[in-house]
């Protein structure tokens, strides 16, 4: 035997890395001109890298540098002659910018987006729902400007980085992101998303803007939300009222309302919604908020509840991905960080439907931190790993 053949083919990290194009990551560094001032770590390398950082869960560049030096070895199928520096890997986190991780981001997203969309989710008769919420990632006042009073004991305050996110619910990423200080108002982001006609968007109360709302009311997009408790509202039409029956479940009631706003030259309007009181299983109420007009109370009940993917998208990406502690200080750094998340946790999603696994996220995530060097068949490995592993382990026939 000339070779074991547990060293035949590509590592998983490399057949990981091959599911982003090559035309991708050249197109992306050409647009932003990223390796001009970089020669000594191309886009391509420190992309790798930070992958490797991202897979292994190391929470700084030391433990991606040492770790990827143990590589060594292997680093030729990655594309790379020798494990990075920390000041080379430091150097190009804070000064090359993140805008060619934002743009790899979104064009990995337009090549694979058709792929991993489901045709349709359970009980809802639309096919274009986004979702929106925000997630807050902890940092120092230093790095970006606190919020709240100064700590007694002398500490430093802690601000943070809000991550605003347009979620498709068919797909089950992120469609658009916008990261600001974690001081800014949720309802701010509404200002940034274009969406298209007939197009539904759902999000919590804290979202609500009626300037907003009427705006899209003319442009005909949908929106679903939660009606803030002291919302100022006149009733013109009740369509359904079961308030008075007992143990009733489902829609409550029904009404069209109008809600007083002022429009971008500060005159008063009236905007025209639907409002609807559901009572859950759980015999939670919800009053819900819409300027749909056609489709059934029922489903726009079900589209609230959909609601909720985002906060396991959310959930996923911060218990899954290293992002409790940063590889840089700089803002720059730390988006740049996040956007490798999110290529990651896009790969992840390719991969595994790819894979056809009933493998659970994490439990996917796990594994392929465990053997992201290993030299095994990447979807194989997903959908059945001791078979697998075997496969790649087992000693060849002896010749006869």
């Amino acid at each position: 035997m000339s070779k074991n053949r547990k060293n035949v083919g590509q590592p998983i990290l490399s057949q990981i890395i091959s599911c982003i194009p090559n035309e991708i990551i050249t197109k992306a560094t050409k647009k932003h001109n990223s390796n001009r001032y970089y020669k000594r770590i191309p886009v391509r390398v420190h992309l790798t890298s930070l992958l490797y950082g991202v897979f292994s869960y190391c929470n700084g560049l030391r433990e991606i540098c040492e770790g990827m030096l143990a590589c060594e070895g292997k680093l030729v199928h990655l594309g790379m002659d020798k494990a990075p520096a920390r000041s080379t890997l430091s150097d190009a986190n804070n000064k090359r910018s993140y805008l060619v991780y934002e743009t790899l981001y979104f064009d990995l997203l337009k090549q694979y987006q058709g792929f991993i969309s489901d045709s349709r989710l359970k009980g809802l008769s639309i096919r274009n729902l986004k979702i929106i919420d925000s997630t807050t990632i902890r940092l120092f006042s230093d790095i970006l400007r606190g919020v709240g009073r100064n700590p007694l004991d002398g500490s430093r305050k802690k601000g943070g980085i809000k991550v605003h996110a347009l979620m498709d619910a068919f797909s089950g990423v992120t469609e658009f992101l916008r990261m600001t200080a974690a001081k800014e108002h949720d309802r701010k982001f509404l200002h940034h998303i274009k969406l298209p006609a007939d197009s539904f968007i759902v999000f919590d109360k804290a979202y609500n803007s009626y300037l907003q709302f009427s705006k899209w009311s003319t442009q005909k997009v949908w929106f679903v939300s939660r009606m803030k408790d002291n919302a100022i509202y006149h009733v013109t039409k009740v369509l359904i009222d079961n308030t008075g029956k007992k143990n009733a479940k489902g829609v409550l009631k029904e009404q069209y309302i109008t809600i007083g706003y002022k429009d971008s030259e500060k005159q008063e309007k009236r905007l025209k919604l639907r409002r609807i009181i559901y009572r859950a299983e759980d015999d939670r109420i919800y009053v819900y908020i819409t300027n749909n007009f056609k489709l059934p109370p029922r489903q726009i009940a079900l589209i609230y509840k959909y609601r909720w993917m985002i906060e396991l998208l959310f959930k996923q990406i911060k218990q899954n991905f290293p992002l409790r502690y940063f590889w840089g200080e700089s803002e720059n750094a730390i988006k740049m960080q996040v956007y490798s998340v999110l290529i990651a946790q896009l790969l992840m999603v390719v991969i595994r439907k790819k894979a056809e696994t009933k493998k659970s996220f994490s439990n996917m995530i796990t594994v392929i931190r465990l053997h992201l060097m290993s030299y095994v068949e990447l979807l194989e490995f997903i959908k059945d790993t001791y078979k697998a592993w075997r496969k790649a382990n087992e000693p060849p026939l002896a010749a006869f």
